[in-house]
């Protein structure tokens, strides 16, 4: 069982089975996580799936934004330095664990 946990707007935590294969940014939509509007359906032109990493597993790393996904999230107020585009991270087997935060909504 491969889990994500995702802290809503609220505060409020909730963790769930999330499918392999799929992105994190789908993983949260499909378990129905409206906040995250994810207005592009992924493509890498919106911005509107920002999210926090808050927590990865011990064995678990993340590849680097992309040109591209840096360029968009210099456009947030809201931007971190743990800020990610959630279409831009596959979730697999090594993510189980993973707490993420929706960001606020420019």
């Amino acid at each position: 069982m491969s889990m994500i946990s995702v802290r809503t707007r609220d505060g409020e935590l909730h963790s769930f089975e999330g499918r392999v294969g799929a992105s994190l940014m789908e993983n949260i939509r499909n378990a129905g996580f409206d906040e995250l509007l994810a207005m592009c359906g992924g493509c890498l032109s919106c911005a509107t799936c920002h999210l926090y990493v808050e927590e990865l597993p011990e064995t678990a790393s993340l590849a680097a934004p992309s040109i591209d996904e840096s360029e968009l999230l210099e456009g947030s107020d809201y931007r971190q330095e743990n800020s990610r585009l959630s279409c831009q991270i596959p979730f697999d087997e090594t993510l189980s664990g993973i707490v993420v935060r929706i960001a606020p909504e420019e």
